[in-house]
């Protein structure tokens, strides 16, 4: 399996990337996240913010039931009602953020 994957989101624009393996299978034996992207999505992650510009990227099935936020994150989305959210310069002086991967 080899799909090419052009990314225009507020991001990136213009990336490129092929993706080798099917969704969600065939990680690194060491990569073992306690929930899925689909999970985090419907328990409100980052107020409900993360991933909305780049929705067509990923699997549909990802976004049924996510809880998100067209505009500014809301805390009230968060499971826990808090806003768990840091800005986007913590995340770069704490070396979270490359350039092939911009979302951390």
């Amino acid at each position: 399996m080899r799909e090419s994957v052009v990314v225009n989101d507020r991001v990136q624009r213009g990336y490129a990337y092929r993706r080798t393996e099917p969704v969600g299978r065939n990680f690194a034996p060491a990569f073992t996240p306690d929930l899925t992207p689909k999970e985090m999505l419907r328990l409100g992650v980052f107020g409900g913010k993360y991933m909305t510009d780049c929705q067509e990227e990923f699997p549909r099935s990802w976004f049924a039931r996510a809880k998100l936020c067209p505009g500014r994150h809301d805390a009230r989305l968060n499971c826990f009602g808090v806003n768990a959210s840091q800005w986007l310069s913590v995340w770069r002086r704490s070396g979270w953020i490359h350039r092939q991967d911009p979302r951390g």
